[in-house]
């Protein structure tokens, strides 16, 4: 495991730059009399798992370069994020793998939480099916890691794997309500979630497959529906900071989640494949990966 320690040296609230390490500098403007001095938001302890990975050599190889990651029968090379299995209402029906409905959304339960494909992946092309129920809300995670932080009393806290991670949005956009939330339908289907709206917006109604796919290639992604390119961005950038600063992992939100984001894979740039549980039936098929490097 590695340890790895984040603070903000300083922060600017209203236009007034305040130093954070409790001195003042000559020339920063002081709190007036009787009023309070800023609080500074601060990322806590935390150490990402490095946990075994699985040999890709296990798996099948089409002539295209193609690696099936899930072959319809088994849940070989899977596992729950945090965890040595995989929860029981992740299940097979049909060649996909399901979730089932626990109607919990977010507030994942024992026998659920997101699920990973444990081997980290750094370039690579990922294509797979989906299909969801009426109403139902999923996500497909990528280059994910398994963070634990620790508390002032020394407990530890495995944190959601979406504040590693990049979101591809899996949603029924015409029966849940949160394709209305966001900016500009950023939380509509194979969106970059809450932050860049996938266009044209072409799923399929629920019950329905689609084919989705997501490229990363030395910093930029490639979100794809139903034959279509439908996202573009670029990581490590000026610019994806400032996305993270407009979004819901902004700094002054939420200073762990803007860390781990903005440090997207960490030194090595790498991470898991995973699928969320929102507590809602969703089918995944067809899952494959190609590596890039």
């Amino acid at each position: 495991m590695r340890k790895l320690f984040y603070s903000i040296s300083c922060l600017t609230i209203a236009g007034t730059l305040v130093a954070c390490s409790g001195n003042a500098k000559s020339g920063d403007k002081q709190p007036a009399e009787g009023e309070q001095p800023a609080t500074e938001k601060k990322a806590p302890e935390y150490t990402v798992l490095d946990n075994p990975q699985v040999d890709l050599a296990k798996f099948a190889k089409d002539k295209d370069g193609y690696i099936t990651i899930f072959d319809g029968k088994t849940f070989e090379g899977w596992r729950g994020y945090g965890k040595d299995h995989v929860p029981t209402r992740w299940t097979i029906d049909n060649g996909a793998i399901k979730f089932n409905k626990s109607g919990g959304g977010e507030a994942q339960e024992a026998d659920g939480g997101d699920i990973i494909f444990a081997h980290k992946f750094k370039n690579f092309e990922l294509t797979f099916d989906w299909k969801v129920a009426k109403g139902s809300n999923s996500g497909v995670l990528y280059l994910a890691r398994e963070v634990e932080t620790t508390d002032e009393n020394g407990n530890k806290k495995l944190e959601p794997i979406y504040i590693s991670s990049p979101e591809y949005q899996v949603l029924d956009n015409a029966n849940h309500p949160d394709a209305k939330l966001g900016k500009d339908n950023n939380r509509q289907s194979a969106s970059l979630y809450d932050m860049i709206p996938a266009v044209p917006q072409n799923s399929k109604p629920f019950g329905e497959w689609n084919t989705g796919k997501i490229m990363v290639y030395k910093g930029t992604v490639v979100h794809g529906q139903n034959g279509e390119n439908v996202v573009e961005y670029h990581l490590w950038t000026p610019q994806w900071t400032e996305m993270l600063q407009a979004s819901k992992f902004s700094e002054e939100k939420w200073p762990l989640a803007f860390e781990l984001l903005n440090n997207l894979g960490g030194s090595e740039r790498e991470g898991y494949i995973g699928f969320q549980d929102h507590g809602d039936d969703v089918w995944f098929r067809n899952i494959k990966v190609k590596i890039l490097d």
